[in-house]
C-alpha cells in the first residue's frame, strides 16, 4: 500500500476512536446530572440509624424508674377547690392494739420480738402469776360445784316422782343448779378473759389482730404490773389519713371527695375523704378530715407526715391542675411531657392561674392522661441532648 494511502486509513481510525470516547464522556456526565442525589434520611438508613420525631423520647419501664421521674393521671378540679393540709398516717380503730397483763406477776417466756408478725390468738408471752392460781382454783371450785348440783337436782327429781320427798325439796335443787351452773360461767369467763393456761400457772398474752410488732416495753423476768402495757401492735394494712383543714375549708369538704396524699419522696396514694368532723379543735382551731386510702397503702406508715390534697366537689371553678414543676418551657411554649406506651411526647397546652405551687391547665389536656409531675426538668434535658446530637 502507498505510504500516503496508509496514513490517510490510520487518520479516520483516529478520529474515530475520539469521537467514541467524546460519547462517552458526555453520557456519563450526563447520567450523573440526572441521578437524584441521596438524602438525609437515606443516608440514616443507610447507616442503621432512623431519627425520633421531634418532642418524642423513648424511655422504658426500667428506664423511667431509675431516672426519678414519677408519673400521675391528671384529673378534673380547680384551684379554688383544692384543700391543701398537713395531714399524719394513723392506724384505723381496728388497726392496732395494745396488749397488757391482766395480772400482777413475771415474765416467764417470750416468744416474739419487736418487729415480728403476728397472727390473731397468737401467744407473745406468759407471765406466771399467783392471780393465775387463783383464777383456775375458782374457775375448778365452779365447775364442781355445778356438778355437785347436776347430780342433786338428779336425785330429788327420782325422789319426787317417787313421792319419797316433797316437791319443795325437788325446786330447791333446781334453784341451787342455776346459781352453780351461773358461777361456773363466771369463772370460766374470768379465767378465759385473763388467758390462763391448763395448768393455771400462767396468763398468756395473746395478739387479737394481724399485723406487726411496733413496740415493745418487756423483758424476759421483768415483773409488770396488772394493765402495765407490754406490746402495741399494728396492722399495715389498716391505715388512714387524718388531716387538719381550717373550719372555712371544712364547709366545702364532704365524704366521697377525692384526695391524693404525697409524701416527702415525692410519692403519691390516692384515697377519698370517709368523714369530717362537725366541730374544730379548742387547741388548734381547726377540723380534722379522714381520709381512706385507695388501692392500698403503699409507702405509708404509722405516724408518718404526709401533705394531702382535697379535691372538693362544692366549688365553683372546674379544670385540670397539676404542679408546677410538672410544666416546662421547649422552644418557647409552655409544654407538659405526657406518658405513651414507649416514652413521653410534649404536648403543649395553655396555662391559667397559679396558687400554692399549682397551676392550671385551659386547654391541651384530658382527664385520665398521664403526665410526669417530678422531675419533668430532665426529660426536658432529654430532649435537648437528642436535638444537639441530631
Amino acid at each position: 500500500m502507498p505510504r500516503t494511502s496508509f496514513i490517510a486509513a490510520n487518520r479516520q481510525w483516529l478520529l474515530a476512536g475520539g469521537a467514541l470516547i467524546v460519547a462517552a464522556g458526555v453520557g456519563f456526565g450526563a447520567a450523573k446530572l440526572t441521578t437524584p442525589k441521596a438524602g438525609p434520611a437515606a443516608e440514616a438508613a443507610k447507616d442503621g440509624e432512623a431519627a425520633a420525631p421531634a418532642g418524642v423520647l423513648a424511655m422504658d419501664q426500667a428506664r423511667l424508674s431509675a431516672s426519678g421521674v414519677q408519673v400521675q393521671a391528671v384529673a378534673v378540679g380547680g384551684l379554688a377547690s383544692e384543700i391543701v393540709a398537713q395531714g399524719t398516717v394513723e392506724a384505723e380503730p381496728t388497726g392496732m392494739a395494745v396488749l397488757t397483763a391482766r395480772a400482777a406477776g413475771s415474765v416467764a417466756r417470750l416468744t416474739k420480738r419487736l418487729g415480728d408478725p403476728v397472727r390473731a390468738g397468737e401467744t407473745l408471752a406468759f407471765v406466771e402469776s399467783r392471780e393465775a392460781a387463783q383464777i383456775s382454783a375458782d374457775r375448778s371450785v365452779a365447775s364442781a360445784k355445778a356438778d355437785l348440783a347436776r347430780k342433786v337436782l338428779a336425785r330429788e327429781r327420782r325422789l319426787y316422782e317417787q313421792k319419797v320427798s316433797p316437791r319443795q325439796d325437788y325446786e330447791a335443787a333446781q334453784a341451787e343448779l342455776v346459781a352453780a351452773e351461773a358461777e361456773a360461767r363466771r369463772a370460766s369467763s374470768a379465767a378465759g378473759a385473763a388467758a390462763v393456761s391448763r395448768d393455771g400457772r400462767y396468763l398468756a398474752v395473746t395478739s387479737p389482730i394481724n399485723g406487726r410488732i411496733t413496740a415493745m416495753t418487756v423483758s424476759l423476768g421483768a415483773f409488770v404490773q396488772p394493765e402495765t402495757e407490754l406490746f402495741r401492735i399494728s396492722d399495715p394494712a389498716k391505715i388512714q389519713i387524718e388531716a387538719a383543714v381550717t373550719a372555712t375549708d371544712a364547709q366545702r369538704v364532704q365524704p366521697g371527695d377525692t384526695a391524693v396524699v404525697e409524701v416527702n419522696t415525692g410519692q403519691t396514694v390516692n384515697a377519698v375523704v370517709r368523714s369530717v368532723t362537725p366541730g374544730v379543735s379548742e387547741e388548734t382551731r381547726s377540723a380534722t378530715v379522714v381520709l381512706a386510702l385507695v388501692g392500698g397503702s403503699g409507702v405509708l406508715q404509722p405516724g408518718q407526715l404526709v401533705r394531702t390534697r382535697i379535691t372538693a366537689r362544692r366549688s365553683a371553678t372546674s379544670g385540670i391542675v397539676v404542679p408546677e414543676e410538672a410544666v416546662q418551657t421547649v422552644d418557647g411554649h409552655d409544654v407538659v411531657f405526657l406518658r405513651t406506651t414507649t416514652g413521653f411526647r410534649v404536648q403543649r397546652v395553655a396555662l391559667g392561674q397559679r396558687s400554692g405551687g399549682r397551676v392550671a391547665i385551659t386547654e391541651g389536656l384530658t382527664a385520665g392522661q398521664q403526665i410526669a409531675v417530678k422531675n419533668a426538668f430532665l426529660l426536658k434535658a432529654e430532649l435537648g441532648k437528642g436535638a444537639e446530637e441530631e
